[in-house]
């Protein structure tokens, strides 16, 4: 059994001792819970069933979220920086223009997230975000690679696949081993990101500024590079080269 399986296991077992049918609170009372909280006093929010709920524009940051279900909830243009979200439930959440900096994510599925003009700048993430939209979305110098020395459970690796990341700045991130394939990128700024064996197969990365990234031994079968700049790209290890498009590599 792979990582991927192996987590989603897990994630259903989380899931089911969840309420899943109606949130537990309202959104007048987790602003109230916010309010009080500082520092010192934290609002507990942990494992609470907050689906649904529209929380956009709350200030999250005294706040504890850990394991909470937000699944389909509304916190567009709310701040987050800094939580701990592990095990958070997050399928189908509205992020878009939150702020998201420097959080940690691990063990998540975020499918079909909404992270579009997000910041998630400085981020630790471990999470499935296959068909999420980041477009536009700042991921600069992320951290979302595999960690070799910590995979027990097999391959945990952040999960992209058919994700939308057209115009999102992804400079001096690592993606190392992420699963990208039929992701969009067109015109992202992967400059300086490593995608050491990275699987990018079917990925559009037409207009993209790839300067000085590392895609070695990534797997690029039917990758579009068409336009990109690729000055100081590193194509270390590539099979099938003669699959990709947009690049000569005699």
């Amino acid at each position: 059994m792979n990582g991927l399986v192996r987590f989603f296991v897990i994630l259903m077992l989380f899931l089911s001792g969840q309420n899943g049918f109606s949130a537990e609170l309202q959104r007048v009372e987790v602003e109230a819970l916010l309010k009080k909280a500082d520092k010192n006093h934290i609002a507990d929010l942990r494992r609470k069933d907050l689906t649904g709920l529209d929380l956009s524009g709350l200030d999250f940051r005294h706040a504890d979220l850990w394991g909470a279900d937000l699944r389909g909830t509304n916190l567009s243009e709310s701040n987050l920086s800094g939580l701990v979200l592990d095990l958070t439930v997050m399928v189908a959440a509205n992020f878009e223009g939150a702020d998201l900096s420097n959080v940690s994510i691990f063990g998540v599925s975020m499918m079909r997230a909404n992270l579009s003009y997000a910041n998630l700048s400085g981020s630790r993430v471990i999470a499935i975000m296959d068909n999420a939209n980041l477009s536009h979305a700042n991921l600069s110098n992320i951290n979302w690679g595999a960690d070799m020395k910590n995979q027990s459970m097999g391959l945990m690796r952040a999960s992209l696949k058919k994700a939308n990341l057209s115009g999102a700045n992804i400079s001096n991130a690592n993606l190392n081993r992420a699963m990208m394939r039929f992701a969009n990128l067109k015109g992202a700024n992967l400059q300086n990101t490593e995608l050491f064996s990275a699987n990018l197969e079917g990925a559009d990365l037409t207009d993209a500024d790839l300067t000085g990234a590392d895609f070695s031994y990534a797997k690029l079968n039917d990758a579009d590079f068409t336009n990109a700049k690729v000055e100081g790209t590193v194509f270390k290890k590539i099979k099938n080269k003669e699959t990709v498009k947009g690049i000569d590599f005699k």
